[in-house]
């Protein structure tokens, strides 16, 4: 005899034919997921043929709509006096400033027409070769200079230096770095009105190893207009008046 009670077939309670397998749920929820990707496909392609069914919309005219046409003369053109670009664009010798009555050409100018080439202007700098390749890099276009010597008291030496300035500011960094060479110790500087950022270096002292000169002083002044750097050099007897230096600068930027 079996040790327990046998549960007769119709206990509702006992176990049943399958019981445990899941149900499968994936069909219906496919379906429903193809209906929608259907429809959105349909809404597009109904869109589109009813867009393409339709006239195109006309597009705005490119062009400008023609401007009224000013009444009156127009301004007439600057004369040459005026016009700094058709002063710088001449011969550049006529804008340096004319020798004082009386003066003596230095004997360094002598022959130079006026005119300063690149090897010419590059040979005043400290180290010639450095200077010549500089010059090429701020783009030298050409040079015009005047000097005078002032009964054995002082000499002055102008230099107009013309850059083409086509990718580089040549006047401006030919000033800046002038004036940075020059504001040594041992000067005083001053700005020069009516310029910007112009200056005057006036040396305390005579310059060393030149004591048996008879041009021992030293001052300089640096100044920009336009494409044009302007360098101006006295050498003197006695230490440079500063008045003096400043009312020469002056002058030459008037005439720029």
């Amino acid at each position: 005899m079996p040790d327990g009670p046998v549960p007769s077939s119709g206990d509702a309670s006992g176990p049943t034919e399958g019981a445990g397998r899941p149900r499968r749920r994936g069909r219906p929820a496919l379906l429903i997921a193809a209906a929608a990707v259907l429809g959105l496909v349909a809404g597009v392609c109904a869109g589109v043929l009813v867009q393409a069914g339709r006239e195109p919309t006309k597009l705005p005219p490119l062009s400008q709509a023609a401007l009224a046409r000013g009444e009156g003369k127009p301004p007439k053109p600057l004369p040459a006096a005026q016009d700094r670009r058709v002063r710088t664009e001449g011969d550049l010798r006529d804008l340096l400033l004319k020798k004082p009555r009386g003066v003596e050409e230095v004997d360094w100018l002598k022959g130079s027409d006026g005119w300063m080439d690149l090897a010419g202007y590059a040979g005043t700098f400290g180290n010639p070769e450095y200077g010549f390749e500089n010059l090429l890099r701020r783009e030298f276009r050409r040079a015009a200079v005047t000097g005078w010597e002032v009964d054995g008291a002082y000499s002055v030496e102008i230099r107009l230096i013309q850059y083409r300035q086509e990718e580089v500011l040549g006047a401006a960094a030919a000033n800046e770095s002038g004036q940075y060479f020059a504001g040594r110790e041992g000067v005083d500087d001053w700005g020069i009105p009516g310029t910007g950022d112009g200056r005057v270096y006036v040396a305390r002292h005579p310059l060393p190893g030149l004591d048996a000169s008879a041009f021992p002083y030293r001052a300089q002044a640096h100044a920009r207009r336009g494409d044009i750097a302007v360098e101006i050099w006295v050498s003197g007897a006695e230490r440079v008046d500063k008045k003096m230096i400043t009312d020469v600068v002056e002058r030459q930027m008037e005439r720029l």
